[in-house]
């Protein structure tokens, strides 16, 4: 698959709702993923933690509303915008998420993404 097509696919997979299948259609096994805002960090590396990453974000958040804008293509790499409305099952507190993720590919596959996030 090239860049483009990986990209238009996933924005389309992320605007129906469907945040999971991205992983089999796009993704390399040895994805690295990582989680940024300023003052905090984390990264998962390979394919079952970013699925299990995934998932206990699904299960402690409710999403309420979302969107995916972009693709914003350069070479290998790509970026899309997210916006969120999200509530806290466990608090009920709801908040509003706003981050980029840049992805990178290579072979036909995502290895790479990196979400940039302000801390609410």
């Amino acid at each position: 698959m090239t860049v483009e097509e990986i990209a238009k696919g996933l924005v389309a997979d992320c605007q129906k709702g469907d945040y999971e299948a991205p992983y089999g259609k796009y993704y390399s096994p040895n994805i690295v993923s990582i989680e940024s805002t300023p003052g905090d960090f984390h990264e998962c590396v390979g394919l079952e933690a970013v699925a299990k990453k995934g998932e206990w974000w699904m299960t402690t958040f409710e999403v309420l509303d979302a969107e995916a804008d972009g693709p914003w293509i350069n070479g290998n790499q790509f970026a899309v915008k997210f916006e969120m409305k999200v509530k806290h099952r466990e608090s009920g507190q709801e908040m509003e998420i706003e981050e980029i993720a840049l992805y990178t590919v290579e072979d036909g596959k995502i290895v790479r993404e990196v979400f940039f996030a302000e801390p609410q």
